[in-house]
């Protein structure tokens, strides 16, 4: 009697045991647990600890309470202004309602993770390039929004949405340089206009000072040439006033026009003198009786200078005819003239 007592015990010991280890939970300090019982949601959550169930009849779902970092992939879309973009995102999350995590959806990190794709493209849609380089904050905000407002229902709030990248075409990429460059270059033109407005404001009022004390300009003058010495070269700069050149130029004028005055007035070709002695020359040698020959003038060769060298020109020939002088033997005896 006594043996089938403890034989008792002892299975009903092993039987508590089995219950408590089949029944026992622990749910860990960033998980709650949600209980089906027959299917069925029970209405309380268990909390971190040690929990129990009924074995065989409980069921118990743990959910993690953790912050979820949902990296969304790279979408492709076309911008307001006609910009084809790759933009990529990330989106953090956490349950804060666990019943309606498991019973509301399925999956929910795979609905936060195509409705942050679908949000995504929207706003590539509706924006333009410069808000999607510039003015990520707005963008940021407006996609939580769209992505925030059907997960509340999942038992799901949105933390933050971060746009990561923004993927430009190379040709686009090199527009928006040449831009930056232009615009750059303007700004350079313009401090630069800016900088010679104010020089020449200063230096109109430096002239205005200086015109009334002559002195001030000279003091300038040499302070500009120990300037100029003070480097280690061999030029010497000597200031020569401009006045000085215009005094001489109208030194110079009246002599040009008293060595134009001084010209011969009326203007003849002048005759070669050799040509004329040659002509008395040929007359005294001619022999008695025979008519003169009128004697041809001397044949010069011109002469032409170019960049190679001065080269003579052919003379130019002219043939000439004697003509007999009157009173001459020829005459006398009635013979004819010669025929030209």
């Amino acid at each position: 009697m006594i043996e089938a007592l403890v034989i008792a015990a002892v299975a009903v010991a092993s039987g508590l045991v089995l219950y408590a280890m089949a029944a026992a939970r622990v749910v860990k300090q960033y998980e709650r647990g949600v209980v089906f019982r027959l299917g069925r949601l029970r209405g309380g959550i268990k909390g971190p600890g040690f929990t129990m169930i009924v074995p065989a009849v409980d069921r118990l779902r743990k959910v993690n309470m953790q912050v979820v970092t949902l990296p969304v992939p790279a979408q492709e879309g076309i911008t307001r202004d006609n910009v084809t973009v790759r933009v990529d995102a990330v989106v953090y999350f956490r349950v804060v309602d666990p019943a309606n995590a498991i019973v509301e959806v399925e999956d929910y990190r795979f609905a936060v993770s195509q409705m942050a794709q679908t949000s995504l493209r929207s706003i590539i849609g509706k924006s333009d390039l410069d808000d999607l380089l510039s003015n990520r904050e707005k963008l940021n905000q407006g996609l939580e929004l769209m992505i925030d407002s059907p997960a509340m229902g999942w038992g799901v709030q949105i933390d933050r949405v971060e746009i990561k990248d923004v993927s430009l075409p190379e040709a686009m990429k090199r527009s928006m340089a040449r831009q930056a460059e232009a615009d750059r270059e303007r700004r350079a033109r313009v401090i630069n206009a800016d900088a010679e407005l104010q020089a020449s404001k200063k230096l109109a009022a430096a002239a205005g000072v200086m015109s009334q004390e002559p002195a001030a300009l000279q003091l300038r003058l040499l302070q500009t040439v120990v300037a100029v010495a003070a480097e280690k070269n061999s030029t010497l700069v000597l200031p020569f006033p401009v006045e000085l050149l215009r005094f001489l130029e109208r030194a110079q004028q009246p002599q040009q026009d008293q060595s134009a005055q001084q010209l011969p007035a009326g203007s003849g070709e002048r005759t070669d003198p050799s040509v004329s002695v040659a002509v008395a020359d040929r007359e005294d040698d001619a022999p008695e009786g025979q008519p003169h020959a009128a004697a041809s003038p001397r044949t010069t060769k011109p002469q032409t200078t170019s960049p190679l060298g001065t080269r003579e020109t052919p003379p130019t020939r002219t043939n000439s005819v004697a003509y007999p002088m009157a009173g001459s033997t020829a005459s006398r005896r009635g013979n004819p003239p010669p025929a030209v």
